[in-house]
């Protein structure tokens, strides 16, 4: 179920909203949205609920014993055996068979492949879990006493499959004690539909014009560039609009999850862009991986290195993310200790060029999970093996330039800021706000209806 279907806008959300609504008392709401986020889950994958309640119960068990014994050598065991379970069922379950089947490129190695189906979100919520147990260890928050409340934090489907990653300390407060005003309401509601809107009407839309693009049998140099550029908002405006979607949520609910995307696409640097772009991720290895290792202050090239490795894996097993990783590592280590300083004397418009070539490069690595596809791709794209364009590729564009115009000023705060300022003006916004709500609502509803690609991206990471 994906919230941007029927039966999860028109049923699901509705049923919980009303029960939730109907609980008398914390208690019992929390208890609604437990149910019904592990009802959520389990609409997908039935038997991976079990490996999520597993995995809370294990993260649980570790967090009171890593609290009974603070400061002591039996805190610290308990911490190393929860990551040690936490990443241990991560890597089997999502890189068991990649290492399998790169083993078996040697030509003396014949292993067979278990094939094991990646359960959904479980490098999500294994995060969230790490970031519990390492943040008890360190004393930056405190034990969750209740195994129903912290299975609440670890499985409210808000943000369960796709995220944000939300730390513990964010919503602890709020697992115990909760409100939610008509405004809040509101303010959460029309988040969603503007999360909404984001996914059916601009990320499908630019998906389905860079298969047209990616797949074409006889790429050029201008269809190779437009079909990354239109995978660059594709991805952008899924995963923003997701994030979106489970803010505005957690709103409804009295959650607040923080921000995880910032305008990433007008950045001025690729240091910038990742301060924008999936903050949560970025944020986590930053708190858990690279400063632990000694950040900054010892061994930082390896450091930044080896986190943005760790990054590339974490999107998946496969050699592409791995480069992906590593492009990102070599190209913020350029920046940090060869030209970062020249970078922020250029004019804005320069860097913001030099940003979007490196990102466009990184998307194309992102993309084709086959290499050979990949060299293909990068041969078309600089003219290695194909013409600068054709008809095909240029009558596309030409009927798609109004798409990629909406896509480029939905990618800036611009119309943000406008809207925001024509709301200075209190009948405007007293008008504007909910009519803007209602009629966004009906067209993402409309545009659902007849849409038969609607996947969430992100949701095979």
């Amino acid at each position: 179920m994906v919230f941007s279907s029927l039966m999860f806008i028109c049923i699901f959300l509705p049923a919980t909203l009303i029960a939730y609504n109907l609980s008398k008392n914390i208690t019992y709401k929390n208890i609604v949205l437990t149910v019904a986020s592990l009802f959520f889950y389990a609409w997908g994958e039935p038997i991976w609920v079990l490996l999520l309640i597993g995995s809370t119960l294990s993260a649980y068990i570790h967090g009171r014993i890593i609290d009974k014994y603070y400061g002591t050598a039996k805190s610290t065991v308990a911490a190393v055996s929860s990551v040690i379970i936490s990443l241990g069922l991560l890597a089997v379950f999502k890189y068991l068979d990649f290492v399998i089947d790169s083993l078996n490129l040697l030509p003396f190695l014949s292993i067979k492949s278990p094939g094991i189906s990646l359960p959904l979100g479980i490098s999500f919520y294994t995060f969230q879990t790490l970031s519990y147990t390492l943040d008890l260890y360190k004393g930056r928050t405190r034990v969750q006493t209740s195994f129903m409340r912290f299975l609440l934090y670890v499985s409210m489907f808000p943000q369960l499959v796709a995220g944000p990653i939300v730390r513990y300390d964010d919503i602890a407060a709020e697992l115990l004690e909760r409100r939610v005003s008509a405004k809040d309401f509101a303010v959460g509601v029309e988040r969603f539909v503007i999360g909404l809107l984001k996914k059916v009407l601009l990320a499908n839309s630019a998906g389905a014009i860079t298969s047209q693009f990616l797949e074409y049998p006889h790429p050029t140099v201008l269809s190779s560039w437009l079909g990354i550029l239109m995978y660059s908002f594709q991805i952008y405006f899924d995963f923003s609009g997701y994030s979106d979607m489970a803010i505005g949520m957690g709103g409804m609910f009295g959650f607040h999850f923080r921000e995880n995307f910032d305008y990433p696409y007008i950045s001025r640097s690729i240091t910038e862009f990742w301060r924008r772009w999936h903050i949560s991720l970025s944020s986590f290895f930053r708190d858990y991986v690279y400063i632990p290792l000694g950040g900054n202050r010892s061994r930082a090239i390896r450091n930044l290195l080896l986190v943005w490795l760790l990054t590339g894996l974490w999107h998946g097993a496969s050699w592409n993310f791995i480069l992906w990783g590593l492009w990102y590592g070599i190209i913020l280590m350029i920046e940090k200790y060869f030209f970062g300083g020249a970078l922020k004397k250029l004019p804005p418009l320069i860097n913001r060029i030099y940003s979007v070539c490196v990102i466009l490069i990184g998307w194309a690595i992102f993309y084709f999970t086959d290499l050979h596809e990949l060299a293909a791709f990068f041969k078309n794209a600089f003219a290695f093996k194909s013409g600068l364009y054709n008809f095909m590729t240029w009558s596309v564009f030409i009927n798609n330039i109004w798409l990629i115009l909406v896509c480029v000023a939905a990618s800036t705060p611009i119309p943000a800021i406008i809207f925001k300022r024509l709301c200075k003006n209190r009948v405007f916004a007293a008008i504007a706000e909910p009519l803007f709500t209602s009629l966004g609502f009906i067209l993402g509803i409309a545009l659902i209806i007849g849409q038969s690609y609607n996947p969430f991206l992100y949701f095979r990471f």
